[in-house]
C-alpha cells in the first residue's frame, strides 16, 4: 500500500513538472529586485500612487493588453477620481479628444483629426474607447512634435520666441535638463556624441527632454485636480525611475509614483539581472511574442 502511494505520489509529481515545463505563459511580473508577484498584489500597490507611469513597448500587444485591464481596475477602485493620460496624443489635440470622450463628434473625425499613431487602431484604441464609455478624462501629455522638431533642430533657445499660446502646450519654460542622469548621457552616447555629447546629440536629448517634462507638467494638471493618473508611454521615458519621472518629482516632491516597464526575454523563469531596478515592476514577455507591427 505505501510503495503505491509513493508511485501515485512521484507520478503526479513528475505529471505537474512536465506541466510547467511545457506551459507558454504570455507574460510574468515581478518586483524590482526580481521577485515574482502576482496581478492582484501589483495591482494592490499601484492603487495607493498618485502617478502610475506604464511604460511600454509601442509594438507588444501584451504591454497593450494589461493597460487596458489596469486601466479598467484602477478605474473600478476609485471610479471618481481616475484619469488616463497618453504620450501617443499631442497637447494641442486635447479638445477634439474631449470632444470625443464627450459623444460631440464621431469616433472617424476624432481619429483623423487627432494624429493618433499609426498603430492606433490595434494599439491604444481599447483604452480611448473605455475611457469614452466610462466618462474617464483622458489627457494629451505630449508636446506637438513641431516644437520637439524645433529643440532637436536648434535646442531649447529655439523656443525662447514662441508664442504665448503655443506655451499653453508645453512644460513651462525654461526646461531645466540635467545631462547628468545615465538615461540622458546614454542617448547623448547612443547618437553618436559621446557621453559629453556633441551639439547634434545635445539637441536631440533636450527634445527627449521637452517631452519627459511636457508629460509631467500635463499628469500633475490631473493629480492637482485629485485624480490618480495612468500614464501610458514609452518605457524609455520613465525606466530606471528617470524621464517623466524625474521631472514629477522636480515639480512636486511628494508625488507618489509607480513604475511599470516592459521587458522580453527567452526564459520567464526569473527576472534577468540587466532587468532589475528599473522599475518598481516589471513585465516580463517572451522574446518570440507576435508584435502589432
Amino acid at each position: 500500500m505505501k510503495h503505491s502511494l509513493f508511485t501515485l505520489f512521484f507520478l503526479t509529481v513528475t505529471v505537474l513538472a512536465m506541466a510547467q515545463k511545457n506551459d507558454k505563459p504570455a507574460y510574468r511580473l515581478f518586483t524590482r529586485e526580481g521577485k515574482s508577484i502576482s496581478y492582484g498584489k501589483m495591482l494592490d500597490e499601484l492603487q495607493k500612487a498618485d502617478v502610475v507611469l506604464f511604460g511600454e513597448q509601442h509594438n507588444d500587444p501584451i504591454a497593450h493588453w494589461m493597460q487596458l485591464e489596469l486601466a479598467k481596475d484602477l478605474h473600478q477602485l476609485k471610479p471618481q477620481s481616475f484619469a488616463i493620460g497618453a504620450e501617443m496624443f499631442e497637447a494641442d489635440v486635447q479638445l477634439v479628444l474631449d470632444e470625443y470622450l464627450a459623444g460631440q463628434v464621431p469616433e472617424k473625425n476624432f481619429e483623423q483629426e487627432s494624429r493618433p499613431w499609426p498603430n492606433y487602431a490595434t494599439d491604444y484604441r481599447p483604452v480611448i474607447r473605455y475611457a469614452r464609455e466610462q466618462n474617464i478624462p483622458v489627457a494629451a501629455t505630449n508636446v506637438p512634435r513641431r516644437y520637439a522638431a524645433m529643440v532637436s533642430g536648434g535646442s531649447l533657445s529655439a523656443l525662447e520666441g514662441v508664442s504665448e499660446d503655443a506655451k499653453k502646450y508645453m512644460a513651462p519654460l525654461p526646461v531645466a535638463v540635467d545631462m547628468e542622469l545615465p538615461g540622458y548621457k546614454n542617448m547623448l552616447a547612443m547618437f553618436g556624441g559621446g557621453t559629453h555629447g556633441n551639439t547634434k546629440s545635445l539637441n536631440i536629448v533636450q527634445a527627449q527632454a521637452l517631452k519627459d517634462a511636457t508629460m509631467a507638467h500635463f499628469i500633475l494638471e490631473q493629480v492637482k485636480q485629485g485624480r490618480q493618473v495612468l500614464h501610458l508611454n514609452g518605457a524609455y521615458h520613465s525606466d530606471n525611475f528617470e524621464g517623466i519621472g524625474w521631472y514629477l518629482k522636480q515639480a512636486k516632491p511628494g508625488v507618489k509614483t509607480r513604475t511599470i516597464t516592459t521587458v522580453l526575454q527567452q526564459d520567464l523563469a526569473k527576472l534577468a539581472a540587466e532587468n532589475r531596478e528599473k522599475a518598481d515592476f516589471i513585465l516580463v514577455v517572451p522574446e518570440s511574442m507576435t508584435r502589432t507591427f
